[in-house]
């Protein structure tokens, strides 16, 4: 089902899932000050939105997304006051990094088509990516004269190695889906006829975890990785206890009597059976 309207996004809300989609085919799903604003809008109202489980961030037509519209969010807010500026750079920066990284619910990136520029602010802020092996990836900017902007560097220092990363970064060159899976930008890619299919696989696999502990599972590893070994230490056994305390489903609980007890499950090789 459909769920709220925007100018620039799509939402289709399926058996738990939201498909959200950059909605400007026309310009290849490039974000202009008005799609930022609507993205922060839908990601908030999907927050809070009982029955979902997962989001699946993709683009509409032939791309995810090219990147910042070259015209509506450097040349028109150049041209406008500096609180303007401030105020559209804040919303970009805001959906793409802070808050989808960090999102409540599990995220996956399908990459069915051009990815450039900006686009790998938000693709590497969600938690998993699958793209398609023919999509097109580029880091334009050196092409029109600026070094990538916001956190795209580090975006990239996240994922892949320094010597990938400097090649795209200094050259402008492209490369496909199955590179990026080879770098480890995406975590497979697949033909793109069975990229949907591929991508709602992995997402009702996730689906079938307990999402408190999904939770505090992914933002565990986020943050321990700019911390030291002590800290991280504390600091996740205590999103260990956090997640035992807020889960009212308790599956260690049931993990443990699953395994141990009734001998039904092996925690190496399936989940355990979530009680409705």
């Amino acid at each position: 089902m459909d769920i709220g309207a925007w100018k620039t996004v799509r939402v289709e809300l399926e058996d738990g899932i939201a498909w959200v989609e950059l909605n400007r085919p026309e310009k290849r799903n490039a974000m202009n000050p008005q799609l930022n604003a609507d993205m922060i809008d839908v990601l908030e109202t999907l927050d809070r939105h009982g029955a979902l489980g997962l989001l699946v961030l993709t683009g509409a037509g032939d791309a995810f997304c090219a990147g910042m519209d070259l015209k509506e969010y450097f040349r028109e807010v150049d041209a406008s006051p500096e609180h303007v500026q401030r105020r559209v750079r804040r919303d970009a920066n805001y959906w793409q990094w802070r808050l989808l990284r960090t999102y409540a619910k599990p995220t996956i990136a399908m990459v069915n088509g051009w990815c450039f520029g900006g686009a790998f602010t938000p693709l590497v802020a969600c938690d998993l990516a699958v793209a398609a092996d023919d999509a097109t990836f580029g880091l334009s900017e050196v092409n029109w004269g600026i070094p990538p902007g916001s956190v795209v560097s580090r975006a990239l220092a996240e994922t892949i190695g320094s010597r990938a990363a400097l090649l795209y970064i200094m050259t402008g060159r492209t490369f496909s889906g199955s590179q990026a899976a080879e770098m480890g930008l995406v975590n497979w890619s697949v033909p793109r006829e069975r990229l949907r299919d591929e991508v709602e696989a992995l997402a009702r696999e996730l689906l079938d975890k307990n999402p408190v502990v999904l939770r505090a599972a992914k933002l565990g590893f986020k943050h321990c990785r700019e911390m030291s070994w002590d800290g991280a230490e504390d600091y996740l056994y205590a999103k260990l206890e956090q997640s035992q305390f807020l889960d009212k489903e308790r599956g260690r609980e049931q993990g443990l009597t699953q395994f141990l007890d009734e001998k039904r499950i092996r925690p190496g090789l399936q989940t355990y059976e979530r009680q409705a």
